[in-house]
């Protein structure tokens, strides 16, 4: 995304209602430069307005230092829900960089999610998205990891006693507490997932 600004359609209905609030030429316009976001802070998220009458959502661009407004009823700018769609998950590329990160949850007394694949593994590739997705719904309660097998040393998947992939493993307290082997469809297994960290979150 190369774009240093984008424009928000609205619907019909918004559309009639923001025109018979600002009647002639100089209505409001969803392309006003306040929208206009730095390209170096792009991320995907859902925006909802919180006006009375306007459920809908609206999908958009943004990052952490992009703030959205919509028009209310009343012609006053109301910000919006920023969280994100998808999160992206942490490479772990060393079994040191695996010690540390382990080591900081513990530290922290959190829990870790970690995604065991490899890279000519064609369900792992498909899980992947679907897992971002997941992370999202916990952000930032839960980080989300991934660990290419074929980038690390194989003492460390023996360590995590991974044979198959992908493997998705739930760490806490330098343990691995549960684990998913996803071979089947991955709806299941992101459903599976998120049993096993609700799980673990009521024990």
């Amino acid at each position: 995304m190369t774009s240093h600004s984008f424009h928000l359609r609205s619907s019909p209905s918004l559309k009639t209602s923001i025109n018979s609030n600002f009647p002639g030429k100089n209505s409001p316009c969803f392309s006003a430069p306040f929208l206009k976001i730095p390209s170096s802070s792009f991320g995907v998220f859902s925006l909802k307005r919180k006006t009375p009458g306007f459920d809908e959502k609206i999908n958009g661009f943004g990052g952490k230092f992009g703030i959205v407004s919509a028009w209310r009823e009343d012609g006053n700018l109301e910000e919006l829900d920023d969280a994100p769609l998808t999160v992206e998950l942490q490479q772990i590329c060393s079994e040191s960089q695996f010690d540390r990160v382990i080591a900081e949850a513990q530290q922290l007394e959190e829990s870790l999610i970690i995604l065991w694949m490899a890279s000519w593994c064609r369900k792992c590739i498909y899980l992947k998205p679907k897992l971002e997705k997941l992370a999202a719904d916990y952000y930032p309660r839960l980080r989300f990891y991934c660990v290419d097998v074929n980038t690390v040393p194989h003492n460390l998947v023996s360590r995590a006693g991974v044979t198959k992939m992908p493997t998705i493993q739930l760490w806490r307290d330098s343990k691995k507490q549960a684990e998913v082997i996803g071979g089947h469809k991955a709806y299941l297994v992101v459903n599976e997932v998120r049993q096993m960290i609700e799980n673990e979150c009521t024990s």
